[in-house]
């Protein structure tokens, strides 16, 4: 494959275009096929991703047809498995979490380097095509390459869950505990003078929350990478609600305003990197006492190291009190794990929830006709791929969360069968819920019960989020039997 070629293809083959957005509906895909295939591929990956660039650049008065025009001229020159193929590309039917592991593992058999490595790269880089060409070209002289640098954002650590303080330590002994926030996580670069913050999926946003620069800025050390959460706080110090963090993130227009009318508070929670040297390796304990010493203390989580489970339901308690979702609890010596969720961290929260995507909705009926209402929900497939519907709810959701995602959803059409929606599995939604119950309606054979919205997550992507494998293993913990077979 010629060396240009190489992140394009497998960008295509995770089922990703490089393009953020094409600005294309389903209805315009759809129009765009051509009624005839070519016998032969007239085209190669580099002019497919050059017209895929003129289509996400095409605005303005006019921009839709010219969109349309852009695609079916390109789809014309292709063959029928081709155009298939593209087709399902760009409205997302490829898009599942488990294509990029597999990827990943034939990428790293084909420049012959251990798939271990491999994975530690895309770590530490966030990009598995320009990884893959690094092997595939140079093979592990060029993944050595991937190392923690400034200004390049890591792939976050993600916990797992415990039902309860007693729990989490019973699995983890002695650990540290600290507040689990409801904000959105950040990691902020800091070398001299210059600080940049990363948002969950790795964006920049350092322009959007200034407070954050200068708290950082102003820190003794020359060099380091933090991470923690930054959240709206009320004037008694309550949370605000997730929804008014993210407010404050993409922002590119009167930040000024939006940081005086909702201004954020940091919470350091970890140390990647200090003085031109990685800690990635070095377990929590160690890393946590290079952060204690470098960041000031009003600027850090709350955090407790304890064994006792009576210490540790009284700080849960008193984070609940303060509004927060719960607390971490974190294996002291557990090495941050970049990208990967583990049981080296768990969630303890007051109720169980879930990050779950939409993958259909109903039209309302009543107060609600004319809106996008009942949520299709479901959980990440890892080991076969896709995703697992395990219900439907349409609680908790307010009337500006209605409109926005009645809009929302139909951008991300595919299909309609009746009164239902089916979408692009794109969006990631907070559901809470009481419990789960065996069902042999939904495939998974597991359902929620009594599921709420609790929130959209824009901050996270549908690959991020829970799976099937989780729920199922909930189910063993709250049954004591074994999850129904998917």
């Amino acid at each position: 494959m010629p060396q240009e070629e190489i992140e394009i293809a497998v960008s295509y083959l995770s089922g990703l275009v490089r393009q953020d957005k094409l600005g294309l509906g389903y209805a315009s895909i759809q129009s765009a096929m051509p009624g005839a295939a070519a016998e032969l591929p007239s085209a190669d990956l580099v002019e497919v991703d050059a017209v895929f660039e003129r289509i996400a650049r095409s605005t303005g008065k006019g921009s839709a047809d010219a969109k349309q025009r852009l695609l079916r001229e390109l789809l014309s020159r292709l063959t029928r498995q081709e155009q298939q193929f593209l087709f399902g590309l760009i409205v997302g039917e490829l898009r599942q979490g488990a294509l990029e592991a597999l990827v990943l593992e034939a990428v790293a058999r084909a420049a012959a380097v251990p798939s271990a490595d491999m994975r530690r790269a895309v770590m530490m880089a966030g990009d598995l095509p320009r990884v893959a060409k690094a092997a595939l070209m140079e093979g592990a002289a060029g993944l050595s390459g991937f190392s923690v640098q400034l200004f390049r954002p890591v792939l976050p650590m993600l916990a797992g869950t415990a039902e309860g303080v007693d729990e989490a330590l019973a699995e983890l002994g002695e650990a540290a505990l600290e507040l689990k926030l409801d904000g959105a996580r950040i990691q902020i670069h800091k070398g001299a003078d210059e600080v940049r913050v990363f948002s969950r999926r790795l964006n920049e946003v350092t322009a959007a929350v200034p407070e954050l620069v200068e708290a950082c800025r102003a820190l003794p050390a020359r060099e380091l990478i933090l991470e923690g959460e930054a959240i709206a706080l009320r004037p008694d110090g309550t949370p605000h609600p997730f929804q008014t963090t993210m407010s404050r993130f993409g922002r590119r227009l009167e930040v000024a305003r939006a940081r005086e009318a909702v201004p954020l508070t940091s919470f350091i929670f970890d140390l990647l990197y200090l003085e031109g040297a990685s800690l990635l390796d070095q377990p929590l304990r160690e890393r946590s006492a290079e952060l204690v010493a470098s960041v000031p203390l009003p600027l850090l989580v709350p955090r407790l190291v304890t064994g006792s489970a009576a210490e540790g339901r009284d700080f849960l308690a008193a984070s609940l009190g303060r509004g927060h979702e719960g607390i971490m609890a974190k294996a002291l010596d557990a090495p941050y794990e970049a990208g990967r969720r583990g049981r080296r961290w768990l969630k303890v929260k007051s109720v169980r929830t879930l990050d779950l995507v939409v993958l259909a909705a109903e039209w309302g009926h009543g107060r609600r006709r004319g809106w996008l209402s009942n949520l299709h929900l479901g959980a990440r497939d890892s080991v076969g791929g896709g995703y697992v519907m395990l219900g439907k709810t349409f609680k908790g959701m307010t009337d500006e969360m209605l409109a926005w995602q009645t809009s929302k959803l139909q951008e991300l059409e595919v299909s309609r069968d009746g009164h239902t929606v089916y979408v692009r599995p794109e969006l990631v939604v907070e559901v809470a819920f009481n419990d789960l119950q065996a069902s042999p309606q939904y495939p998974g054979g597991l359902a929620l019960r009594f599921a709420r919205v609790k929130g959209y997550r824009p901050d996270k992507a549908a690959s991020e989020a829970d799976t099937l494998a989780t729920l199922q293993a909930i189910w063993r913990r709250q049954s004591g039997q074994e999850a129904p077979l998917a």
